[in-house]
């Protein structure tokens, strides 16, 4: 049974008996972080931008372990002339893996890596759908409210779809809220509510609303540390 650790911010772990992936790695940087990047072991990381909390230690990780960084083909570009072994893909494209099988999804947001000279382009912005021991997980990304995550909820039985609350830069908790209602999920774990003051949100106030609007669907609220099982 697989199952779903918040490692803070837009962080998570997603792991089975045998492989563990992780989703935007910002770790080091990030004040709600309970594991560094020198901490994590994982088959591979999935990238989904390049905004610098979510791209966040992707590159050393996966120097370090030697693992494939998935990710919109722009972004696997940079990474890979950064010595990265990457697997490019792009919206609507899928790939089987060790751990199971990934498929890119739109997001409505931006991706680029900003420095303190330049700002790079690095394609499309990306949500992921990730089926692993017949369980599968929409990790949305940074991203507005589209009307195609009810494709996506007729497409696939989503077991877990892993939300942006904070507003702002993303979807707020009513769009958000909309959106379990297009996707169907049996489970929601909200993130993106509060690294930053600009998109603080009551998370658990969100959760409730779930339960209230959609009687068959659960939200749970992951602390930076705290897992669920699947």
């Amino acid at each position: 049974m697989p199952t779903l650790k918040a490692l803070g911010h837009a962080c998570f772990a997603l792991s089975s008996d045998t492989h563990t992936v992780i989703f935007d790695p910002w770790l080091s940087e990030n004040p709600e972080a309970v594991i560094g990047p020198g901490d994590v072991q994982a088959d591979a990381l999935l990238v989904s931008h390049g905004h610098s909390d979510h791209l966040g230690d992707a590159i050393p990780i996966a120097l370090r372990l030697g693992i494939p960084i998935v990710a919109p083909y722009e972004l696997a570009m940079y990474c890979a002339r950064q010595g990265a072994d990457v697997h490019a893909m792009h919206i609507g494209g899928g790939a089987t893996y060790d751990f199971g099988y990934v498929k890119l999804t739109n997001a409505l947001h931006g991706s680029a890596v900003i420095g303190d000279d330049l700002i790079e382009y690095t394609g499309p912005p990306c949500g992921f759908i990730v089926t692993m021991q017949e369980t599968t997980v929409y990790y949305a990304g940074d991203t507005g409210l589209f009307g195609d995550m009810e494709l996506l909820g007729d497409l696939n039985r989503i077991d877990v779809a892993i939300l942006p609350i904070g507003d702002n830069f993303t979807m707020g908790p009513d769009d958000a809220l909309y959106a379990v209602g297009l996707l169907e999920p049996e489970l929601v774990v909200p993130m993106h509510y509060s690294a930053f003051d600009v998109i603080s949100q009551d998370a658990h106030k969100f959760a409730k609303r779930v339960k209230q609007v959609k009687a068959d669907c659960t939200a749970v609220v992951l602390k930076p540390g705290e897992e669920v099982s699947i």
